[in-house]
């Protein structure tokens, strides 16, 4: 099957961080845009690396994940369609601090810090849009620290299995982004307890596994369940 061509503009144009920039602003940062196309587990940068770049997610998810001979493999995040990342560390202009890679098939927009920065020092509507980004993404990570602190380690996992599965009635199945562990750790929970977790909700009728395929039959039934 043909590829779907993606005009970077466009593109751009419909996200928060770039929607009422003038045409000519628009137009410049997507003249320095690169669509990288990313298979499952490719890696498009490495904990230490540059900061070369900010990124916008077009199709699929990047999984950012922290790696140490410690604590192992920690998943951090997950960035999907029409998101951006990278921006904090492109702006104090530190190495990457996790690896990001695909979880699956992804195509990815690298716009260069080179005109990044430009842009904001000729725009102070974009530069308002980049601040605006970054406080969300303060609010959501003082919200995922919330939800971590709050509740049973059953409820952290219904609440993660339920977002992933986006609210909606009936049943959904979800993939988890990253390995079983990876994902143990962002929750703070050991594997094992994950994995015992995962056991008690699939034999109360409430989940069923396969590897990192997890069908759920009644996404408001799992919910309630910790009520």
């Amino acid at each position: 099957m043909a590829r779907r061509v993606i005009a970077p503009q466009a593109f751009l144009a419909e996200l928060p961080m770039f929607k009422a920039l003038d045409e000519a602003t628009l137009a410049r940062l997507a003249a320095a845009t690169t669509a990288r196309r990313l298979a499952r587990g490719e890696r498009l940068f490495s904990k230490g690396d540059a900061a070369t770049a900010m990124y916008v997610v077009v199709h699929g998810e990047i999984r950012l994940i922290a790696r140490s001979p410690v604590r192992g493999e920690r998943l951090t995040g997950v960035v999907g369609a029409g998101r951006s990342f990278g921006e904090p560390v492109m702006f104090l202009e530190r190495p990457a601090l996790v690896d990001a890679e695909a979880a699956g098939d992804a195509l990815v927009l690298q716009l260069p810090k080179e005109a990044v920065f430009a842009e904001i020092e000729r725009s102070p509507r974009f530069a308002r849009r980049i601040v605006a980004s970054l406080s969300q993404r303060v609010e959501s990570l003082v919200l995922e620290l919330e939800r971590q602190a709050l509740g049973s380690g059953r409820a952290r996992l219904i609440d993660y299995l339920v977002r992933r599965a986006g609210h909606h009635p009936g049943s959904r199945l979800v993939t988890l982004p990253a390995t079983k562990a990876a994902i143990a750790s962002q929750l703070n929970l050991t594997p094992e307890h994950f994995s015992r977790l995962l056991h008690e909700l699939a034999a109360a009728g409430l989940l069923q596994v396969e590897g990192r395929r997890i069908n759920v039959p009644d996404v408001e039934r799992l919910a309630g369940s910790e009520r």
